[in-house]
């Protein structure tokens, strides 16, 4: 079974030597998105949640281009800056993703400046 690479120009470009998603059989994992958009390169505007709803457009982009949605997503993780945010970036969420929802952890973690949320997610297709 190969393991090949998953990108698109839909999404940020990777900063580093990783992949934005890498498949393996049916199994897809999707590197951290950040509230970039790929057509400026700039931080979303509106906080946490301007900054979550271009997470989603960019986790979208990479499971689009994977042949897959955010319907095959089983795992999230997601990594916020300050917990003030979490009621702000859930609200966002909720609207976003749906039942049955994916498995969840959020932790609280120190991003590049100017960054408020970043999520990776897991994948199995059919």
């Amino acid at each position: 079974m190969s393991k090949h690479a998953v990108s698109t120009t839909a999404a940020p470009a990777p900063v580093a030597a990783y992949s934005q998603a890498v498949r393996k059989g049916n199994i897809l994992q999707l590197a951290g998105q950040v509230g970039v958009d790929p057509a400026t390169g700039e931080v979303a505007d509106g906080g946490v949640t301007g900054q979550t709803r271009q997470v989603f457009a960019n986790l979208r982009a990479v499971l689009e281009a994977a042949g897959a949605d955010l319907d095959d997503v089983v795992m999230m993780r997601v990594y916020l800056t300050d917990p003030a945010h979490f009621a702000d970036f859930n609200a966002v969420y909720n609207e976003l993703v749906t039942e049955p929802y994916p498995a969840r952890t959020t932790v609280y973690v120190g991003l590049p400046t100017g960054l408020l949320v970043e999520i990776d997610a897991l994948a199995v297709l059919d």
